[in-house]
């Protein structure tokens, strides 16, 4: 079991063993032995706004004495989904689930009721959940190129997984015949950060629009993270589908899906297509995320999470590590390459081992990196030009060393 409940905690991408977090508040975290840390881990992006933020503590104080889960409907769940139709204008009905990983389950399952089609296109290296059918070169590091990536996913079923290469537009295009769907990252976060290339996300657009396959955009990390309205709303495009997860929750579990309205329709009760969560909806996630898209509401929010990316960026090249830097908004990864990183084969042609060294280092001088070369680091608003100042000189002395 490697002492954790998701891989990747275990840190042994970076050679150590695993950080055990006590607590945490506003941008930092402390360890079981009391070691304080100024956190870019940000719990994988959902502590945009810092650690136990008092609005979202103190609406959860209240929820809570009202109950914690009822398998019924709520108000809560109508006034949060009127916030995320609000947000993104491109989602006119919304479905709630517990994570992002069944978020994007049930966009898959409906886009092949839609369609009437089977086969679902995914870029290589592109992470969407622990989804048997998805786990095709499913990033975090994989150096699996084939199909599946893990034991136990059956060559059936991937079979009606097409890989393509992220930012490759001519090969998405060829894929898309006869195809379902295409799900993407429009900023991919798992395989580290690579944006879309100039044309990448609007030449998807028209290419679903002439196949008549659905454009399912995971927005589980840039959702609420790289603009208000996500990566939507920062580049230009507009999705036939929408998962949305981490930063909605406000750090509880929570994913949601939604988009056009003819074929949202075809989920159950209304329709066919067979989808449920006795969990999705649960009033204390619904209420924690709607006190976090109301602070993220605030006018100039997205103004300071950019100039926090910058800085934090700013402070990386300082430090003279030999690194290319990807960053969109407050989400960023140092690659230990010269080369631009583009697409998952120049991602893993990064040097993992200067990473973890440099990973292991920051940790012993108070700084909580992702414990991996390919994940993202987040600035929140919590974190402070000091906080980001200290960081810049626990960088210099790791790379000194």
């Amino acid at each position: 079991m490697g002492g954790v409940n998701s891989p990747v905690r275990a840190m042994r991408a970076i050679g150590r063993d695993p950080l055990f977090v006590d607590r945490a508040e506003g941008a930092f975290v402390w360890d079981a032995d009391g070691n304080r840390y100024t956190d870019y881990l940000a719990t994988w992006g959902p502590a945009i706004l810092g650690h136990a933020h008092p609005a979202v503590i103190g609406d959860l104080r209240e929820a809570l004495g009202r109950g914690t889960s009822y398998g019924a409907p709520t108000e809560r769940e109508v006034l949060f989904a009127e916030a995320v139709c609000a947000a993104f204008p491109s989602i006119e009905r919304v479905r709630m689930t517990s994570s992002g990983s069944e978020a994007v389950m049930g966009a898959v399952r409906l886009a092949r009721a839609a369609t009437g089609r089977e086969v679902v296109v995914k870029a290589e290296g592109g992470y969407h959940g622990a989804i048997d059918g998805l786990l095709a070169q499913a990033g975090s590091g994989a150096t699996t190129l084939g199909v599946p990536t893990s034991p136990g996913v059956t060559a059936g079923a991937t079979a009606a997984t097409r890989l393509v290469p992220y930012n490759d537009l001519a090969a998405a295009e060829a894929a898309l015949e006869g195809a379902a769907a295409i799900i993407v990252e429009p900023v991919a976060g798992n395989m580290g950060v690579v944006p879309p290339a100039p044309g990448y996300l609007e030449g998807l657009r028209a290419a679903c629009d002439r196949t008549g396959a659905l454009l399912i955009l995971d927005e589980v990390i840039t959702g609420f993270r790289v603009a208000y309205g996500g990566a939507q709303e920062r580049f230009g495009v507009r999705a036939d589908l929408t998962c949305l997860g981490k930063v909605i929750g406000g750090g509880l579990p929570v994913g949601a899906f939604g988009g056009r309205a003819d074929v949202m329709r075809e989920l159950a009760p209304e329709g066919p297509c067979y989808q449920a969560g006795t969990l999705s909806g649960n009033p204390l996630a619904t209420t924690a995320g709607l006190a976090t898209l109301c602070e993220l509401a605030r006018e100039g929010t997205y103004a300071r999470l950019e100039e926090l990316g910058a800085m934090l960026e700013d402070a990386i090249v300082a430090s003279g590590a030999p690194v290319t830097i990807n960053r969109v908004g407050s989400m960023l990864t140092p690659f230990f390459t010269d080369a631009p990183v583009t697409d998952y084969a120049s991602a893993l042609a990064a040097d993992t081992e200067a990473y973890g060294r440099l990973a292991r280092a920051l940790l012993a001088d108070g700084v909580y990196p992702p414990p991996s070369q390919f994940e993202a680091w987040f600035c929140g608003l919590a974190h402070t030009e000091d906080d980001i100042r200290a960081t810049g000189a626990a960088l210099a002395r790791a790379v000194a060393a």
